[in-house]
């Protein structure tokens, strides 16, 4: 009596789609069965793999079945396949895993390709997994030269949206719906509230790093689009993504995550939810707290303007150097001390000479009301529209939630007449999302009114300017002498040293955020958020008027 083989049917399709839409799975299990039951094979397990592609093994259920028929002894003899291409489309890949189940007395068969066992018949297989996997890499250049394409004229292309924004259809072409991004009212003020506490903090902390925005979220169950709880990773993205200014980048990494070159990648625009002066800054304060940028030794150091101060000439950073065993200190540029004069010509400072003009600027200058005043203008002015667009969306979020709460009403009322039926799935799963979507347009009106409150009651008055300078003076003095590194680094983020002048830089979002915090009561002077470091923050080689601090022209008289 012949014992007949036992037999393991692999199943594959390469999308989700066409799992979901039956296209090719129903008609590999009944191909495959009756290849089975003619050759008198036992089926005894059947591996089916919707929507994975062949090019690599992340496949669950192809595991599964190599670790069975790897396994002594294995739970069957032969394994079936409509194709090879089913099996596998990269041929080393393939023939490695061929010879991992004939090892083990397992045989790969195809149903639309059958070969025997010899080395001719062995060769031919080889040859048709080199051609299945020329043909993978045509079709995947090609649809990825259709979804460039697509991109270009703004389409989405798929997979899931970032927080924030949803998908919509566009238009229709032939049978294709094209779509694009629209922004999410439900999350939309999420993603704000991220970058918000990015810049601001929650009111009183300062401006928040990565890991306190997480915390803050979770703490205050600010749940992810899912209803999960918040990571680093996640959030950093969010920061990082330059979606949310309108330039959606696609085709930006390859399957391995490695960055592709610039000119492959396809810039898609949508809906901003975040303007560019404020995703900037965001930018500058991630990169100011990088301890890759600001190491620690220049972040904590005992000297004043140490990781601030840089050369006129050369864009190096100024350094400390000392003479006359150590009785004298100097601001030197760094690259001139190491090359010399061939490097760079820019000269030294004494320290205390240095310290004393950035400092003495700072207070008889910047630190004047009217002068304060004057810088902050335009910045107070766009916080004013922002104030202006947040009402809007509240109003936007709570028209959201009345029209859920009155369609909810509309269904009771039915259950209640008789019309429809409670027991009804379709109603139920109907009833839970009107009431999900109303908790959380309540929920994201609550929040965006208290953000809104908390902003109103930060409002800049000319009794705060006073206050805000006279604080300012103290606290940058020390008792003995000197001054307090953190808190003029509050107000300047950049000094440019030159022959005959010192340009002194600064952020206006930074300088509000610092009055605002400062002027709090209960803010302790050592809670206020410090900037590390800001490189590069002047756009060109002028003095840039545009932050309001005009250079210093008096560095030849103070030699």
């Amino acid at each position: 009596m012949t014992v007949p083989l036992r037999a393991a049917l692999y199943l594959r399709v390469s999308t989700a789609r066409q799992a979901e839409h039956d296209v090719s799975i129903p008609d590999q299990r009944k191909q495959g069965e009756a290849y089975c039951a003619a050759r008198g094979y036992q089926l005894v397990e059947t591996y089916v793999e919707p929507g994975a592609s062949a090019t690599n093994d992340r496949r669950p259920e192809f595991q599964r079945m190599i670790e069975a028929g790897a396994s002594k002894p294995a739970p069957f003899d032969v394994v079936v396949v409509h194709s090879f291409s089913r099996f596998f489309r990269d041929a080393f890949d393939m023939e490695f895993y061929v010879r991992k189940l004939a090892k083990n007395g397992v045989r790969l068969l195809s149903i639309t390709q059958e070969i025997g066992d010899d080395p001719i018949h062995q060769m031919m297989r080889q040859i048709m997994a080199l051609f299945d996997e020329y043909q993978s890499k045509e079709n995947a250049k090609h649809v990825l030269r259709a979804q460039k394409e697509n991109a270009r004229q703004g389409f989405w292309n798929g997979s899931l949206p970032p927080i924030g924004y949803r998908v919509v259809a566009a238009e229709t072409r032939g049978a294709k719906v094209k779509k694009k991004l629209e922004i999410d009212p439900l999350h939309a003020d999420t993603v704000r509230l991220i970058y918000r506490l990015a810049l601001d903090g929650d009111g009183g902390s300062g401006p928040m790093g990565v890991k306190n925005i997480v915390s803050h979220l979770n703490r205050n169950r600010i749940f992810t689009r899912d209803g999960g709880r918040w990571g680093i990773g996640q959030l950093y993205r969010i920061l990082t993504r330059r979606t949310y200014i309108g330039e959606h980048e696609f085709n930006k990494r390859s399957k391995s995550k490695e960055l592709k070159p610039q000119s492959e990648v396809v810039t898609v625009e949508v809906p901003p939810l975040i303007d560019q002066a404020t995703f900037d800054a965001v930018q500058a304060h991630l990169k100011a707290r990088n301890p890759k940028v600001a190491p620690p030794r220049v972040v904590n150091g005992p000297t004043l303007l140490t990781g601030i101060c840089f050369c006129g000439h050369c864009n190096g950073a100024m350094t400390i150097r000392t003479g006359k065993s150590g009785r004298y200190r100097y601001y030197a540029c760094s690259i001139k001390a190491r090359q010399g004069e061939t490097g760079c010509v820019g000269q030294a400072i004494p320290m205390d000479k240095l310290d004393t003009l950035v400092a003495g600027y700072i207070e008889d200058r910047l630190l004047a009301p009217e002068r304060l005043e004057e810088v902050l203008a335009s910045v107070i002015d766009r916080r004013q529209n922002h104030a202006e667009r947040r009402r809007e969306h509240i109003s936007e979020l709570n028209k959201r939630a009345a029209e859920a709460e009155l369609r909810l009403k509309r269904l009771y009322d039915a259950i209640e007449a008789g019309v429809a039926d409670l027991d009804d799935p379709a109603l139920k799963d109907r009833i839970t999302g009107l009431k999900a979507t109303r908790d959380q347009a309540q929920a994201d009106a609550l929040r965006a009114q208290t953000m809104l409150e908390s902003a109103t009651h930060q409002a800049v008055t000319p009794q705060m300017l006073r206050q805000f300078a006279d604080t300012a003076r103290k606290r940058m003095h020390l008792d003995g002498g000197g001054y307090r590194r953190d808190h003029l680094r509050l107000l300047a983020q950049r000094v440019e040293v030159e022959d005959k002048e010192v340009r002194i830089m600064g952020s206006k979002s930074n300088l509000l955020r610092t009055l605002v915090a400062i002027s709090s009561s209960g803010v302790k002077s050592d809670s206020l958020g410090v900037p590390s470091f800001v490189p590069k923050w002047r756009r060109g080689w002028d003095s840039n008027p545009r932050y309001g601090l005009t250079p210093y022209n008096g560095l030849a008289n103070q030699k």
